[in-house]
C-alpha cells in the first residue's frame, strides 16, 4: 500500500526489514525510487500505479546494494538511474557471467524465493559525474552524493515538496552500516555525509529513511473496550509519531529530535533491551517483533485523540 508522506510523494514500506520505496510524482508520470524488494511487492506496486492512472516515468536506484536494485516488468520500461560510480560498481558485477549466483548468495534465506534476480535486476544508467538533478518532467531532484555506505550512495533532496529521501545513511531500526570494502576511511567517509543531509534536513518537512517511515502512524489500543485503532499519540505541535514512538524537538536546540515510546518516558538508548525482552513500562505493553520488526507500543491509557 502506497501511504502519502508530503505533497506528491508516497512511500511504500516492505515486509521485509521495513524497507521503504519512495514515489513522486511529476508532470507526466512518476520516479520511483529504490523500487522495493519482493516479487510480490514490486508488482503491488505496479498496479496500484496502474490503478490511480500514473505510468512510472523513471526509477532511481541510490546505491549499488541488492536491494535497491530490483525492479518489475510492470513498472515498464522507464530509464532507471543511479550516480556514475553507482552504475560502474553494479555494471562490474553484472559483467561476472556468475552474478546471479553471487547475489543470491547475499539474500537472507527466508526471502531467497521470493526476490526477483532476473534480467531487470540492477540495468541502471549512470548520470554524468557530479550530476546535480535527476533528468526528468517532474519536481527538482537534487543529488546529494557521498561516499558513505557504498560506492556513488546518493540521497535525494525534493526541495518543493519538503523532503529527503536518505537512502541506507538514516535508519530507525538498522545500526549505521559502514562501507568496508575498500573504502580508505569508511568512519570519516560516513561523518562526512552525516555532516552533508545535516546542512539540508533543517530545509524540510519530512526525512525519508531507508527503513521505517517517520511519518508512521502507530498502533493503539483503548484500555476498557481492548479494541485496537491507527493514531497519532502525542499529535501536538512540533511532534511526529512513528510506530509506537514519539519525536519530540530536541531540548538542546539543535534542530535533531530525541525519541521517546508514546506516553512513556523511557530512554531510547535501551531499545535493543525491549526488542528482546519485551516488558511493560510506564504503563505501556510491548508486543513482540514480528518478522525482525521493531515492538509496538499499545498505551493502556489511551493517548490518542
Amino acid at each position: 500500500m502506497l501511504r502519502q508522506v508530503a505533497e506528491g510523494v508516497l512511500v511504500h514500506e516492505s515486509d521485509f526489514m521495513r524497507s521503504n520505496a519512495v514515489i513522486v510524482h511529476g508532470e507526466a508520470g512518476v520516479l520511483v525510487v529504490d523500487a522495493g524488494i519482493r516479487g510480490d511487492e514490486l508488482a503491488g506496486i505496479a498496479n496500484d500505479l496502474r490503478a490511480s492512472g500514473h505510468a512510472v516515468a523513471a526509477g532511481f536506484s541510490t546505491h549499488p546494494h541488492w536491494d535497491h536494485l530490483l525492479w518489475h516488468a510492470g513498472l515498464g520500461a522507464a530509464p532507471r538511474y543511479g550516480t556514475a560510480r553507482c552504475a560502474a560498481a553494479i555494471e562490474a558485477r553484472l559483467s561476472d557471467e556468475n552474478w546471479n549466483a553471487m547475489v543470491g548468495g547475499m539474500l537472507p534465506p527466508e526471502i531467497a524465493d521470493e526476490v526477483p534476480l532476473d534480467d531487470l535486476f540492477g540495468r541502471i544508467t549512470g548520470l554524468p559525474a557530479q550530476a546535480a538533478r535527476i533528468p526528468w518532467s517532474g519536481p527538482e531532484i537534487r543529488i546529494i552524493e557521498h561516499q558513505a555506505h557504498a560506492p556513488g550512495h546518493a540521497a535525494l533532496l525534493i526541495e518543493d515538496r519538503g523532503a529527503l529521501v536518505a537512502g541506507d545513511m538514516l535508519s530507525d531500526v538498522l545500526i549505521p552500516m559502514l562501507d568496508l570494502n575498500g573504502a580508505a576511511d569508511p568512519i570519516g567517509d560516513y561523518l562526512t555525509a552525516l555532516r552533508l543531509l545535516e546542512g539540508v534536513a533543517g530545509g524540510v518537512d519530512v526525512v525519508i529513511p531507508a527503513t521505517d517511515p517517520s511519518a508512521a502512524p502507530t498502533s493503539c489500543t483503548h484500555a476498557s473496550t481492548g479494541i485496537g485503532r491507527t493514531c497519532t499519540p502525542c499529535a501536538t505541535a512540533g511532534s511526529r509519531a512513528t510506530r509506537g514512538w514519539v519525536r519530540r524537538p530536541s531540548p538542546a536546540g539543535n534542530g535533531w529530535p530525541t525519541c521517546t515510546p508514546g506516553r512513556c518516558d523511557a530512554s531510547r538508548s535501551d531499545e535493543h533491551a525491549r526488542l528482546r525482552f519485551p516488558t511493560r513500562v510506564d504503563g505501556c505493553r510491548r508486543a513482540p517483533p514480528q518478522r525482525q520488526n521493531p515492538v509496538s507500543c499499545s498505551a493502556r491509557a489511551l493517548p490518542c485523540s
